[in-house]
């Protein structure tokens, strides 16, 4: 496993980091889930990803559960707040209030004293910005949390948070989570350029574009039952055909390089320096295996050209 800075900080993180989006807590067995988590960690990731609001928490529950074998020190953990976690006004959103106890409620599910990197999971208009960094800046001081990240803003939004932190001296942004893959690719105009500038890494959801990069679906018209697509609409909206032909002319450039499509997606989005990690989902630990082996992987400029030419 190779590992990464995370941004401008001195924190590295492996390449490859494993998520809980859909799976731990709910989706996936609970005794899938924790062997796939102790099969990462025994393959060399150190970067483990969460939500408060996956599964209203159990997904917070069931890492917390599991990485409690290994020392603390020897990971780095990262939940996330904003999304609505009960019925009142003011459960959801970025506001001192929610964001504090929010905090207090994932260090609680999750069984640490500290989480490692705490994201805002999306923007909040309705919070005065200086309110929200002043509020993280508090749990950082308090050793609550060590990082400050934002996960799907704009570049926009992203540099007046950067501006609003440099002007009252408050914790900066140093990591965004946003979507990225073969299929998604808005980052690299503005988000990725950004980073660039002002040491805010990437760690990017959905690398394998919810499977299909994977090459598991034939045809729109043949998605397993069991699958996750079959059960969600939303996600079986992104399988097209023409992504699935795609991914078929992908499959032969990856068995001319002797890996799987999903390593080279994997490649793909690891050839981006800004990148500091691609966050994966697994519901086996056989999943798990054969992601890790995408750390190291180097396409040469004729192979990227040839990715290129297909997926433009």
């Amino acid at each position: 496993m190779n590992f990464r800075r995370l941004g401008r900080s001195g924190l590295k993180v492996s390449e490859i980091s494993l998520g809980s989006w859909l799976t731990y807590g709910g989706y996936v067995e609970k005794e899938n889930a924790v062997k796939a988590i102790e099969t990462a960690y025994g393959l060399g990731v150190n970067f483990f990803d969460t939500a408060n609001v996956y599964e209203k928490g159990a997904a917070e529950k069931v890492l917390g559960e599991t990485l409690r074998a290994y020392p603390r020190e020897s990971y780095v953990l990262a939940t996330k707040v904003f999304g609505e976690m009960g019925e009142g006004p003011n459960d959801r959103g970025l506001s001192r209030k929610h964001i504090t106890e929010q905090c207090h409620a994932s260090l609680q599910r999750l069984g640490v004293e500290y989480v490692d990197i705490l994201y805002c999971h999306r923007y909040d208009p309705e919070t005065p910005l200086d309110e929200t960094l002043r509020a993280l800046d508090d749990l950082v001081r308090q050793g609550k949390v060590y990082y400050v990240g934002i996960s799907e803003w704009t570049a926009a939004q992203m540099a007046e948070a950067l501006a609003v932190a440099d002007r009252f001296l408050l914790d900066r942004i140093i990591v965004n989570q946003p979507i990225y893959n073969m299929f998604e690719r808005y980052i690299e105009k503005e988000i990725i350029p950004l980073g660039e500038r002002k040491g805010i890494g990437q760690v990017v959801f959905s690398p394998l574009a919810q499977g299909l990069l994977t090459g598991k679906y034939n045809s729109v018209a043949d998605i397993p039952t069991e699958s996750r697509a079959a059960k969600l609409d939303w996600m079986r909206k992104g399988i097209t055909d023409e992504k699935i032909v795609k991914v078929r002319e992908l499959g032969k450039i990856a068995s001319e390089q002797g890996i799987t499509v999903g390593q080279l997606a994997l490649a793909w989005i690891l050839r981006q320096p800004n990148v500091a990690s691609a966050l994966v989902g697994a519901s086996r630990p056989e999943q798990v295996v054969e992601n890790v082996k995408a750390s190291g992987i180097e396409l040469s400029k004729e192979v990227l050209q040839q990715i290129e030419a297909i997926i433009a």
